[in-house]
């Protein structure tokens, strides 16, 4: 396939987003998850990582704290059955306090600048 696109210098090359690009889906990693869970950035973070390295950084801290909150999630359920449902409060604050940490980080990456949760576990570096 002499001349193909695909095989420019005898290996593929991705196009590099532009930063308009960058940050749309930067912040369609941060918000993904309201409706998609760890799909949205997973899905982001696997398609677009070799094109942006912004993309790849705020995606990977979007599915971190996915996971992140997935344990937290457990944890308070097994919390709230073990104390009769008063852990049920807890549950309730991490998930409000997980939105508008989400905001937070689409709000910045909108603008173009890293968002690093405040607490998050980084399985993927």
């Amino acid at each position: 396939m002499h001349g193909s696109p695909y095989t420019y210098g005898g290996q593929y090359q991705p196009q590099p987003l532009n930063p308009s690009d960058e940050r749309m889906w930067s912040v369609f990693a941060q918000i993904g998850p309201l409706l998609l869970s760890f799909i949205a950035p997973l899905v982001i973070w696997l398609v677009l990582k070799d094109r942006s390295r912004f993309v790849d950084q705020e995606a990977k801290e979007s599915l971190n704290f996915q996971i992140t909150l997935a344990i937290a999630y457990i944890a308070t359920t097994i919390l709230t059955v073990v104390t009769f449902g008063i852990g049920g409060f807890l549950y309730a604050a991490i998930v409000v306090v997980a939105i508008v940490f989400q905001i937070l980080a689409a709000v910045q990456n909108g603008k173009g600048a890293p968002y690093r949760y405040p607490v998050n576990i980084r399985f993927i570096k």
